[in-house]
C-alpha cells in the first residue's frame, strides 16, 4: 500500500471522527479544512495509483463531504438555469 493511500485512509477516518463531535457552525469550518487537505491528497493518490483508485477515493471523499457538494450543486443550478421571462 502506498503512502498516498495510507494518508487517504487516515483522512477518511479523521473526517468520520470529526463528524462525530458536536460543532456550533454545523461542521462547515471542518469541511473547508478537509477540502483543502483532500484535493491535493486526491491528486497524489491518482498520480501514484491511477485513475480508477483515484475515482474510488473521490467517491469516498464525496460521501463524507456530501453536504458541501449538495450546496455546490444547488448554487450552480441556480446560477445556470434562469427562469423564463
Amino acid at each position: 500500500m502506498t503512502a498516498s493511500l495510507i494518508l487517504a485512509f487516515v483522512w477518511l477516518a479523521g473526517a468520520n471522527i470529526i463528524g462525530m463531535f458536536p460543532s456550533r457552525d454545523l461542521h462547515w469550518r471542518n469541511a473547508y479544512i478537509l477540502i483543502v487537505l483532500g484535493i491535493p491528497l486526491l491528486g497524489w493518490v491518482t498520480w501514484q495509483n491511477g485513475p480508477i483508485v483515484g475515482l474510488l477515493v473521490l467517491a469516498g471523499g464525496a460521501s463524507v463531504l456530501r453536504w458541501p457538494l449538495i450546496y455546490l450543486y444547488r448554487w450552480a443550478k441556480a446560477k445556470t438555469i434562469k427562469p423564463a421571462e
